[in-house]
């Protein structure tokens, strides 16, 4: 009896060995590779659609904060039949991260089944469109804002191409867009470009791409986005102020009203960190941009503040807040969570 335990035991063993052996082989995926079924999917295949929401990073960033991984989460949430799409400049060709990153938000962003995380690679992206020309001959070190003009650029030529939705990562998501052809006001005739819509090959875009071109200048703030989307707005419609909470419509395309995206302005960007008496509904609202751009105090989400954005997160993010906020059960609550830090 003592022999076969022994022999059952030395099997067990070199059952383990095995397991760890292959472990290690492909350890280095460990948190850096996508699930196999993810990637051999083609972008082609995801964008052909025209139904794909689109999300950028055009820095070198690979560890996405809890801003960015709530945006997409709650967009994958709002829209779970629809391909969530991630373009990442930093990310290779290989799909992975760098051998020695552990990032929790893009573990947990891989894991959700309608994310996709791709490389962005400008120079392709832009093949056959107007800014093509533009990209090539441009002095990328000599220019002012790069990231956000860059981004400006590239969300322009993903929606021509494809079709689909345009948000920043900052916007979350909490119910669905019913528009295909719009863009969003952040006030009263102006436009914004953090989120917007439209069917592929879209005339609108195309000219947006032309004057893109045409009156570029880097050390405007906006010249390439709101600013853009709003000269190109004034060409295709008489733009008047709203009535009510009511859209405005010309041509072909919706303009959306600011309680869509905006209802807490950019003066007044801190609301969304600071406890409130009763949150709001946001009944007229989709999505809520949260204006990271403004949030140069480095506010975050803090467990257990009963901030507006830590509600949100709770409701519209609840991956993202259980892991990147919240943390281990038992942590003390008023600190930062992991993914803050």
């Amino acid at each position: 009896m003592l022999k076969e335990l022994q022999l059952f035991l030395l099997a067990v063993l070199l059952l383990s060995c095995g397991f760890l052996y292959q472990l290690a082989l492909k350890s280095s995926c460990l948190f850096s590779c996508l699930p196999p079924n993810k990637s051999q999917q083609g972008l082609g295949a995801l964008l052909g659609k025209g139904r794909s929401i689109v999300f950028l990073e055009t820095s070198e960033r690979m560890e996405p904060p809890p801003l960015v991984s709530c945006a997409v989460e709650s967009a994958a949430k709002v829209y779970p039949e629809q391909p969530v799409v991630f373009f990442m400049k930093g990310l290779s060709h290989s799909m992975q991260m760098p051998p020695n990153s552990t990032s929790p938000a893009f573990s947990l962003l891989s894991a959700i089944d309608n994310v996709f995380l791709f490389p962005l690679d400008m120079k392709k992206l832009f093949e056959d469109t107007p800014l093509f020309s533009w990209y090539a001959q441009i002095n990328i070190s000599a220019q002012r804002n790069w990231l956000h003009v860059s981004s400006d650029a590239s969300r322009l030529a993903i929606i021509w191409k494809h079709g689909g939705l345009y948000m920043d990562t900052d916007v979350i998501s909490i119910r669905p867009i019913p528009e295909k052809n719009f863009l969003a006001a952040q006030a009263s005739q102006y436009a914004s470009n953090g989120v917007f819509g439209f069917l592929p090959h879209h005339t609108f875009l195309w000219e947006c791409m032309e004057n893109f071109v045409e009156h570029y200048n880097s050390h405007i703030w906006g010249n390439q986005g709101p600013n853009l989307m709003t000269r190109m707005l004034r060409l295709w419609c008489k733009l008047e102020d709203f009535q009510g909470v009511r859209d405005l419509r010309c041509s072909n395309l919706s303009f959306l009203h600011p309680q869509r995206f905006y209802p807490i302005s950019y003066p007044e960007w801190r609301r969304y960190y600071e406890v409130w008496d009763t949150d709001p509904s946001f009944n007229d609202s989709y999505a809520l941009h949260l204006w990271n751009h403004m949030n140069q105090e480095g506010r975050d989400v803090v467990r257990g503040s009963n901030t507006l954005a830590e509600n949100l997160y709770r409701k519209h993010c609840p991956r993202t807040y259980r892991v990147l906020v919240q943390g281990p059960v038992g942590l003390v609550t008023g600190q930062v969570g992991p993914g803050n830090k």
